[in-house]
């Protein structure tokens, strides 16, 4: 890796931060984002859906949240072709094949994530990731990037799949914007080019 070739040259004044494996990045979430979670709804959700890329994100927020919030379920969403979920057999489905969403999912493990950490994992796909995103953009406002999409999509399927109700409180968390996917998922021709079918069917 060229980063730690650079610092093995400058020596000790120079740190690689790399998110895969710097326990800061989970101790920054178990610090802040859980807890604004928990403030925010007085700790009264029930279900908590994420995806998972670095796993710097899931990790700590979820290990926070089991020690504050031990009644919440925490729902880890990974992309098809991704090697993250658990049990492994859910990743056998296009194992290792490429997709287009981006920030999350990988072929190999992160050292700082807990698959654990997941009480139930999910598998995305593509096409209903971008959909889900851009139907959020489209009716609430919010700019968000594809992985977000994914997100979505695992919270409804979930939803749908456990027949949750009114009383179910169910948090997501959004980690990405529309900045770097002007030009992929929120035009209408790259979706149509990459096969996703008709961008308003959501």
């Amino acid at each position: 890796m060229l980063a730690r070739r650079i610092k093995e040259r400058i020596g000790p004044r120079a740190h690689v931060l790399d998110q895969y494996q710097n326990k800061g990045n989970v101790l920054a979430h178990y610090d802040t984002t859980a807890e604004e979670i928990l403030e925010q709804t007085d700790g009264k959700l029930t279900h908590l859906v994420m995806t998972a890329g670095t796993g710097g994100t899931l990790t700590g927020i979820a290990r926070k949240i089991k020690e504050k919030a031990p009644h919440v379920v925490v729902v880890g969403v990974d992309p098809v072709g991704s090697i993250l979920a658990v049990p492994d057999s859910l990743n056998d489905h296009k194992r290792l094949e490429a997709y287009h969403v981006e920030g999350i999912g990988y072929d190999f493990i992160p050292t700082v994530l807990e698959q654990s950490s997941a009480d139930v994992w999910l598998k995305s796909n593509d096409e209903d990731s971008f959909k889900y995103a851009r139907a959020l953009i489209r009716h609430e406002g919010l700019m968000i990037g594809g992985s977000c999409g994914g997100a979505m999509h695992g919270a409804v399927d979930y939803i749908r799949r456990e027949k949750l109700g009114k009383d179910a409180k169910v948090v997501m968390l959004f980690a990405d914007s529309t900045r770097n996917y002007m030009s992929k998922f929120l035009a209408d021709e790259w979706m149509q080019e990459v096969g996703f079918g008709d961008v308003e069917d959501l």
